[in-house]
């Protein structure tokens, strides 16, 4: 899926200021940075409209691991490093409930960005979903399957 499609006669000499709504992985970010940078483009700053999820959420958005978040663990500085860009920047929190105008940060589950989970979650809960979950292919170890992927 094409989400940018970069026109060198608009970006080539510029300074960009690429707008997203989170970054999660980093892949997507990455991936467009490299396409701004092969078009040109003198300075890239990402603004994001989100503060980094730096924790697995467990409420619905599929994500279950840390592994899985490229800002977790991580300062925004390293993520920068890591997508390529020259500055970024994400909303914070009090922005973040600046921005929906009402209530108050308790009122919102806000577990993905500070690891405020609105109910306790299991230690456990974390290891047993990716449990199930099948290894990509640059995970894959040699070795006698798995009993649990014999099944599937």
């Amino acid at each position: 899926m094409l989400k940018l499609n970069a026109l060198p006669r608009s970006i080539k000499g510029k300074r960009i200021i690429a707008v997203d709504d989170s970054i999660v992985r980093g892949t997507t970010s990455r991936r467009i940075i490299e396409r701004l940078r092969a078009a040109g483009a003198k300075e890239i700053h990402m603004r994001i409209s989100s503060p980094p999820m730096r924790f697995p959420c467990f409420m619905g958005v599929d994500i279950g691991s840390t592994k899985e978040l490229i800002a977790s663990g991580r300062t925004v500085e390293q993520v920068r490093e890591r997508v390529g860009a020259d500055s970024l920047e994400y909303l914070s929190i009090p922005g973040l409930m600046r921005a929906i105008g009402r209530g108050t940060s308790q009122e919102f589950c806000r577990a993905c960005f500070d690891g405020s989970y609105p109910v306790p979650v299991p230690q456990q809960l974390e290891m047993d979903k990716m449990q199930f979950e099948l290894p990509l292919k640059s995970d894959h170890i040699p070795g006698p399957p798995s009993p649990l992927l014999a099944k599937i």
